[in-house]
């Protein structure tokens, strides 16, 4: 499949995938949804990816909906269906990928861009990133995932008030309400992205996948359920050739050559 808005390409084990349409600050229309959708579940499906990246072309990382390719607002229209066949589903591909996947914030970051941002596992921002809920300058509610992701990171108060507010912060501001995970200068934001994307390329992915699943589900769970939960996937994770891998390497005072199965 060739992409009009989206560039993807494959290295070391990493794709990265880069919102390309960069004269509007890679604002959200339905062919890159969908387009990005696809880039998404070819990285699931080719064996060879075992990490991706998630950045933006130009200047900025995503402006959120590009308004422009909305239908003329009147007292009937339901955003709805856009939400449930543009964000939901992509949203959802993201948080279930089974490999990590990482968000290069090199801008400015809004409404569902910045909903994709925070479906990433983790995020690095340039320092010149933006980040704005900014739905509510438009008298809408968040959605892309935006009000379940962001009060697990920043808890509901604070939540409440970036959404509400819809106050622009900054990439050290992000970093300290632990909604961004690093900080890099401009220039260095996605070579240092792609050197800790390739670090993991090289771990046993499957024991990733397992350990994202035990720490988000447990999230709310109850204390019984949450070790029941690490007794499971610890059954799964012991049965795989990673493991093995990995006690015969230690064993041996090698590194081990994992291969994510």
């Amino acid at each position: 499949m060739t992409f009009e808005t989206v560039l993807y390409e494959v290295n070391n084990g990493v794709a990265l995938i880069t919102l390309n349409r960069p004269n509007v600050i890679n604002a959200i229309n339905q062919t890159l949804g969908e387009e990005l959708y696809a880039a998404f579940k070819r990285a699931d499906s080719d064996a060879n990816v075992r990490v991706v990246v998630l950045t933006g072309a130009g200047r900025g990382f995503c402006a959120g909906q590009d308004l422009s390719d909305r239908v003329a607002v009147d007292e009937t229209l339901s955003l709805s269906d856009s939400v449930r066949e543009r964000y939901n589903v992509l949203v959802s591909k993201m948080q279930n990928m089974r490999v990590p996947v990482i968000a290069a914030v090199n801008g400015a970051c809004a409404g569902a861009g910045m909903g994709f941002a925070l479906a990433c596992d983790i995020r690095f921002a340039s320092k010149n990133a933006k980040f704005t809920m900014a739905f509510s300058k438009i008298g809408l509610a968040p959605d892309s995932g935006t009000s379940y992701t962001l009060p697990r990171l920043v808890g509901l108060g604070k939540a409440l008030e970036l959404a509400w507010t819809g106050d622009v912060f900054s990439a050290e501001e992000a970093h300290q309400m632990g909604i961004v995970n690093r900080v890099f200068e401009t220039e260095e934001l996605l070579i240092k992205t792609l050197e800790f994307a390739e670090r993991l390329a090289v771990g046993p992915t499957l024991a990733y996948r397992l350990t994202k699943e035990a720490i988000v589900q447990n999230f709310d769970a109850s204390l019984p359920e949450a070790l029941e939960r690490e007794a499971q996937l610890q059954a799964i994770a012991g049965r795989s050739s990673d493991f093995r891998e990995g006690v015969l390497a230690f064993s041996e005072k090698r590194q081990p050559n994992f291969r994510g199965e």
